[in-house]
């Protein structure tokens, strides 16, 4: 029995995460302990070249944290005060914090019927101001960049990605995260890929964007370690890179384990009217979704939610059940009908390479026990 604070079935279990890899993981701490390999070392800029070969970045560069990667990579872009950056509030605060502190100005739009930014309100929003527009690929599944790219060139608009949660996600054959200027994917504990503690880094295909990246991340050092611009600290340290490198060779299997379950999420819940379900694996086949969340939207969701803690299952509501633009302080005042009835509904089930098939059959059984009751 995996009992974590009361819960047989936990949302996410950070000790065994640790537990399932513990000597491997303090091998690595230790040699690179050994080589007194901390900051900016091989392991680093061979996990950063593997990594732009699994995505088909032409580079990608580690920085501290996904938020850090996407405020860089905007101030890479030349994104400023007195421009507008369009993003969809379906997202983490971190989102939109990037935005403000570049000075420019976060502008809310609204999410589509698939929980990712729409195209249509992101034209909608579009004034002489707008400077960029930054997607967010949400649950592991990707925007659709088609439209988002062609809207892009006809306004000559920059795009930055936020792909904190859809590494190996691919859009009509390419990765998420490569489509505009850069995009930022996070390596938080819980995501596909994870470290042992805050990660992120950014990928991009342009050389430019790529040295000022490196610049800014570094204190505004160059490739010769000479003060060349203004810049802050946000270097992924070389244990986190070594042990993500190490991760990132079994990551295709992690996102296979992660798309059976979603399969197996479906076809024990598909056929309950009170619950809509994300798409499947093979539903899309413009989408290779990697299933970073299992996002539903279910009816009588909070009598749910309580009714599954009740059968020791854990789920989540996403960003604390509100979407950025209803945190009040934050003063965005929009009104986004679509997304905050969405908020009403929308739930966070269990979703990890570490579950086991019979404990999404106990989470489906649960549900089906609620509405069938």
């Amino acid at each position: 029995m995996n009992l974590v604070r009361g819960r047989l079935i936990p949302y996410f279990d950070y000790r065994r995460d640790f537990f399932n890899e513990e000597e491997e993981l303090i091998r690595i701490v230790r040699e690179a302990g050994r080589r007194g390999a901390f900051i900016l070392q091989d392991d680093l800029s061979q996990f950063e070249s593997n990594l732009a070969e699994f995505t088909g970045a032409r580079f990608a560069v580690g920085v501290g944290n996904a938020t850090d990667g996407l405020f860089l990579t905007l101030r890479a872009a030349g994104i400023g005060a007195g421009d507008e950056v369009i993003f969809c509030t379906h997202t983490m605060v971190a989102t939109a914090a990037a935005i403000h502190f570049t000075g420019a100005l976060p502008v809310p739009v609204e999410c589509g019927a698939d929980h990712l930014i729409d195209p249509a309100s992101v034209e909608a929003a579009l004034t002489p101001r707008t400077r960029a527009i930054l997607p967010t690929h949400l649950n592991g599944r990707t925007a659709d960049m088609r439209a988002l790219v062609r809207m892009a060139r006809r306004h000559s608009l920059t795009i930055v990605e936020d792909a904190a949660q859809a590494l190996g996600s691919r859009f009509c054959d390419q990765a998420a995260g490569t489509f505009g200027a850069g995009g930022a994917v996070s390596f938080y504990p819980a995501k596909v890929l994870g470290c042992l503690g805050d990660g992120g880094a950014v990928l991009t295909n342009d050389r430019n964007i790529f040295r000022r990246l490196s610049q800014l991340r570094n204190h505004g050092r160059d490739a010769e370690g000479l003060v060349a611009s203004w810049g802050l600290n946000s270097r992924l340290d070389n244990i986190q890179a070594a042990i993500l490198d190490r991760r990132l060779q079994r990551l295709p299997r992690a996102i296979d384990r992660r798309r059976a379950i979603a399969k197996l999420y479906s076809a024990r819940l598909r056929d309950l009217h009170e619950l809509t379900l994300p798409p499947g694996p093979e539903g899309d086949s413009d989408h290779f979704d990697v299933f970073q969340n299992y996002e539903i939207e279910a009816a009588r969701r909070d009598r749910l939610r309580k009714f599954l803690e009740t059968r020791g299952v854990g789920t989540l509501l996403p960003w604390g059940g509100k979407a950025v633009h209803q945190w009040k302080r934050l003063k965005l005042r929009v009104s986004l009908p679509f997304t905050e009835s969405l908020f009403k509904r929308v739930l966070l089930l269990p979703m990890n390479a570490q579950l086991a098939d019979n404990q999404v059959h106990k989470i489906c059984d649960a549900i089906r026990r609620f509405y069938r009751a």
